[in-house]
């Protein structure tokens, strides 16, 4: 579903992500991790195709992101840490307009179990201005998924989230991985990944240093111990870095 290959991304002479492959398959939830300055959101926009990868490759749904950008956006959504919305459209006005964009007739058969799920149903009539930040996220993830996308990319989603917001949201992300999505997720709460994702890929310095399911990158790292957490495997697999 989503496949990379040999992804190299330069920003002049810096070289933020060097030579990545990986893939990953429908149903499978990847944690993207790594130290600050590791790559992780420069990985993921190079993905969703926001920005172009300076080489390599990579494949969304069997469409290649530079060569045919437009149907492998249709396939994918990307959830940004910082919610970008419209000031001067309300909620329900939102999903109209994305609604739009992809062509989806009567969409308000899709858009309102979408707000009932992510608790805005009773926001519909108003303005971003009006809404707290995790609601303003909540209406950009409803956004995004109301073309029923095949890939997912979330950077940070449960920011401004409350715990209840949280709980819900881990949900929905294992759900729809359950419908056959491929997801990637990045964050810094370790423990969340620990909890949603089937597999996990580290970074440091741009670089792949450990890619596989949560039980083979445990037993890699665990050096003989049992119960070894996500938060340790990241420790020792960066050495002993800070997330």
């Amino acid at each position: 579903m989503i496949e990379v290959a040999a992804l190299t991304k330069r920003y002049g002479d810096f070289t933020a992500v060097r030579d990545l492959s990986f893939t990953v398959q429908a149903g499978e939830v990847l944690g993207l991790v790594g130290p600050n300055g590791a790559g992780k959101t420069s990985t993921l926009r190079c993905l969703s195709g926001i920005i172009a990868a300076s080489t390599g490759q990579v494949r969304i749904a069997g469409h290649d992101v530079t060569a045919d950008p437009v149907a492998a956006k249709r396939q994918l959504a990307f959830f940004p840490d910082e919610p970008r919305l419209f000031d001067y459209l309300t909620v329900r006005q939102h999903l109209a307009f994305v609604a739009r964009i992809y062509g989806i007739d009567d969409h308000q058969r899709i858009a309102e179990p979408l707000l009932v799920e992510l608790e805005i149903a009773d926001k519909a009539d108003q303005l971003p201005g009006e809404l707290s930040r995790g609601m303003k996220q909540k209406l950009a993830i409803a956004c995004g998924l109301l073309h029923g996308p095949r890939v997912m990319f979330f950077d940070e989603p449960l920011t401004g989230l409350d715990p209840l917001g949280i709980r819900r949201m881990k949900d929905s992300i294992l759900r729809r991985a359950r419908d056959g999505a491929a997801i990637v997720l990045s964050s810094h709460l370790l423990h969340l990944l620990e909890e949603v994702c089937s597999h996990v890929l580290i970074l440091k310095q741009g670089e792949k240093i450990a890619h596989g399911s949560i039980p083979d990158i445990s037993s890699q790292f665990a050096l003989g111990e049992t119960n070894v957490s996500l938060e340790e495997i990241f420790l020792r697999a960066t050495g002993g870095t800070e997330n």
